[in-house]
């Protein structure tokens, strides 16, 4: 996985989160390797805090 793509405190959007997640299953062809599942993984818990931060800021 690269360096870039989780860092803690991200300050990407959900929608930024989830084209990168998007990305990685059109790379992938739809089946995940280890090494791309931990990265989807760690995207897929970036793209939900960015959905509770933006929650947050909306209430």
């Amino acid at each position: 996985m690269s360096p870039d793509c989780v860092t803690p405190g991200s300050v990407r959007s959900a929608a930024e989160v989830n084209e990168r997640i998007r990305a990685l299953w059109l790379r992938a062809g739809g089946s995940l390797s280890a090494q791309e599942r931990a990265e989807y993984e760690l995207l897929v818990v970036e793209w939900a805090a960015a959905i509770r931060d933006q929650v947050v800021k909306a209430a």
